[in-house]
């Protein structure tokens, strides 16, 4: 019997219909999937377009918002510059008295503190405008956030007792070159929002410019070698490192302010050093150096030992208040410890830091500029950071008040430091240590084990 075709002979044909079923439905979704995609284009189109446009429509906004800042901002010449400064200098303005009066000119140096302290137009103000203040602020600084200490600034430019506020950075030939995000940028728009009245100008070509033209009219930082001594002090031999005196002690003690000096226990044993210098006070930040001339100058003596156990930071606003009080008197004061090296360097430190708003790693460069040899231990390192991070927070707050009194009530709160905020670095080998905290390490580029 043959077979049946269409089991054997076509059954492969059969067998391979529902397979060709299989595909054609599987080609039938792929169609309406291919359909719905076609249909969905336009709607998908629509959204993306959508999107397209609020970018755009937020980059138009932040552009426009940076031209708010700079519109209208005019440049001013380094002559014109020079004319005013001069005036102001002469005291010619129209203002009574001494100080900035009504039709003086204010001058803002948008420029890093380093940097304005290696050299600025004279008279010219800095602005805190810092990596940390900027982050905080959100680009909307205020004039309390950029001119923290100058309280009597903020009340005659609200006031609009400058004729002219000119702001400069390192080099902007115009305003148009300005980047949004400038500390020029963010100083205008903070002049524009918190003063009705100023005439704000930008210095053409800025600092670069002006101090090659009219060096004059410019402060720049003395010699930073720190190894000469005063004028008037016996010279010391050069080879003194062989003859038994340390190099903390070679020298004279270096300037770190007008008014503010910092030195080691030798130098504030000579007299002749110390008026030469035309010092006033002394700051004696140790428990075992003495004051040698009680009858003579003004004293102050802050007991701290130099080990990880030592709370310095208790006193930083005592100490800080005991300068501010000699310069008040247009005197001058010499801060120093057994070498200058560790505990009176923290002190000058802590001090730029709350005076100039200026993060831990910058006083730190600028102090260092002066006298090389500066390494505070570890543990006063430490707390010079929780120092920073107390004083820029506060400074971001916009708050007029000073944070003086909350760091004042807990640096008296007990003759004997003991203060919660000293700050630890946890070591994971073994160290004597109390019980109650951490282990700590001294910092390895100490160079003195008494400083």
């Amino acid at each position: 019997m043959r077979p049946r075709r269409g089991m054997n002979g076509r059954g492969g044909g059969g067998a391979r219909r529902p397979g060709s079923k299989g595909s054609a439905a599987r080609a039938d979704v792929r169609e309406r999937c291919r359909r719905r995609a076609v249909r969905g284009a336009p709607g998908s189109a629509a959204a993306a377009a959508a999107a397209a446009a609020a970018a755009a429509a937020a980059a138009a906004a932040t552009a426009a918002a940076t031209m708010v800042a700079t519109e209208g901002l005019r440049e001013m010449e380094g002559s014109a510059l020079r004319r005013l400064v001069g005036r102001d200098e002469a005291g010619s303005g129209p203002g009574p008295g001494p100080g900035p009066g009504p039709g003086r000119c204010l001058v803002l140096d948008c420029r890093p503190f380093l940097a304005h302290s290696a050299g600025h137009i004279r008279g010219a103000l800095n602005v805190r405008c810092n990596t940390i203040v900027r982050r905080r602020a959100k680009g909307a600084v205020s004039l309390e956030q950029i001119l923290p200490a100058e309280g009597e600034v903020r009340a005659r430019l609200r006031a609009g007792l400058y004729a002219a506020v000119v702001v400069y950075d390192e080099r902007s030939p115009r305003a148009e070159a300005l980047r949004d995000d400038s500390t020029v940028a963010l100083v205008v728009r903070a002049l524009r929002r918190d003063t009705a009245r100023a005439d704000i100008r930008l210095l053409a070509g800025g600092y670069e410019r002006f101090s090659s033209e009219y060096p004059e009219f410019c402060a720049k930082t003395k010699s930073l070698s720190g190894g000469s001594p005063p004028t008037g002090a016996e010279p010391l031999d050069p080879g003194c490192s062989s003859c038994g005196t340390p190099l903390h002690d070679q020298g004279g003690p270096v300037e770190i302010l007008p008014f503010l000096y910092l030195g080691s226990a030798y130098h504030a044993a000579r007299r002749d050093m110390l008026d030469a210098l035309g010092i006033t006070a002394l700051l004696n930040v140790s428990s075992d150096c003495p004051n040698h001339f009680e009858g003579h100058y003004q004293y102050k003596c802050i007991p701290v030992e130099d080990n990880h156990k030592a709370d310095i930071s208790s006193w930083f606003m005592e100490a800080i208040e005991y300068i501010d009080s000699v310069k008040e008197c247009c005197g001058r004061v010499l801060v120093h410890c057994q070498a200058g090296i560790s505990r009176s360097a923290t002190i000058c430190l802590a001090y730029l830091m709350m005076k100039k708003r200026v993060k831990l790693e910058e006083a730190f460069e600028f102090v260092k500029q002066r006298r090389s040899i500066i390494s505070p231990n570890f543990s006063f390192m430490g707390q010079l950071l929780q120092f920073e991070s107390q004083v820029l927070a506060t400074s971001c707050a916009a708050e007029a008040a000073s944070p003086s009194g909350t760091l004042r009530e807990r640096g008296k709160a007990t003759s004997t430091p003991t203060s919660q905020f000293v700050f630890s670095f946890p070591v994971s080998v073994g160290v004597h240590a109390a019980p109650s905290s951490l282990p700590y390490l001294h910092s390895p580029i100490t160079t003195s084990p008494s400083c």
